[in-house]
């Protein structure tokens, strides 16, 4: 049976530039693409986790002052539950300026805009979606006291807790120690351990470390390498796939919400990282964040078998 995922997090509206390589300190550079999209880590996620089928629920703030309310419909398009998204007529909906290179790679600067309003406040009048589901989505672009007070709910009521540490940044020891499952990039884990992560052995010293925090699961995502992955006293490399890459935006979302697409269908941790690798796989080879995002029709033969010891 599927299992029910909240996802607490931003949303943000995307300006998105494609450039031929990434401006220098005042460089001024042309475009030859530019589009506005939906996007914020939050939203990206919980759209992946209900375009690949599962029982979704988003946790989240946006503005009635401008595309917003649009985007909102969008997930519910998407087959997303938007009964705990409160739409506000004093902030713009956060903002995200992105430059895309022909490698791929990308630059974002972002307005947290209505993500700030995502308040602890907000997270108790959450508490009860937050209690029914299996497991609780999170990132780190709203504020942090409020992804502190949603974990330590989720704990309290069996909720099993999955951290996305994006954007990088220094978390309370408190918060981890609450956390089931922590997903860093390479740079995020360097950030939270102090770790340069470049391969298997350094990915093993960064997991060991947020393992004695007390992280049940790390799994650190590593670009085309993979993703590394750490759980009861196991570790391996699950391969990436190598595909032509058109723009990263989202591949890390992709990745974290088809993840625990796989969990919530009763696969065991590493067939549910190698859907996970190949959907992220897919997302970059098309460009935007929420626009790269596959639907379940588009990846079923991606899909692996699932086992009888789920995670």
């Amino acid at each position: 049976m599927d299992k029910n995922i909240v996802v607490l997090g931003s949303t943000n509206i995307d300006h998105v530039m494609m450039v031929e390589h990434l401006p220098n300190a005042g460089e001024t550079l042309a475009s030859s693409s530019y589009k506005v999209i939906p996007g914020g880590k939050g939203a990206n996620q919980a759209v992946a986790c209900a375009r690949l089928g599962a029982q979704t629920s988003f946790i989240s703030c946006v503005s009635s002052l401008d595309t917003g309310a649009n985007i909102v419909v969008g997930f519910e398009n998407d087959g997303m539950d938007v009964s705990e998204i409160d739409v506000l007529d004093d902030v713009n909906t956060g903002v995200a300026l992105i430059m895309v290179d022909n490698k791929g790679e990308n630059i974002i600067g972002i307005y947290p805009g209505a993500n700030n309003a995502l308040s602890p406040e907000k997270v108790g009048r959450s508490e009860i979606s937050i209690a029914k589901a299996d497991y609780l989505l999170m990132q780190l672009e709203v504020p942090i006291e409020s992804v502190i007070l949603a974990a330590q709910l989720a704990k309290k009521h069996g909720t099993k807790v999955v951290l996305n540490p994006a954007p990088a940044r220094d978390l309370p020891a408190g918060l981890l120690s609450d956390i089931d499952i922590i997903t860093p990039n390479q740079t995020e884990a360097r950030v939270l351990t102090g770790i340069d992560v470049i391969d298997t052995a350094t990915a093993e010293s960064a997991a060991t470390i947020l393992h004695s925090q007390g992280i049940s699961t790390v799994i650190i995502t590593m670009g085309e390498l993979g993703a590394y992955v750490s759980s009861e006293g196991h570790a391996q490399l699950v391969p990436g796939n190598s595909v032509d890459t058109v723009d990263t935006t989202a591949a890390g979302d992709t990745f974290n919400g088809a993840l625990l697409v796989g969990l919530s269908n009763g696969q065991d941790l590493l067939s549910a990282c190698q859907f996970a690798n190949k959907c992220a796989a897919f997302s970059v080879t098309r460009i935007g964040a929420q626009l790269s995002i596959p639907y379940s029709s588009e990846v079923s033969g991606l899909v692996e078998p699932a086992s009888r010891n789920s995670t």
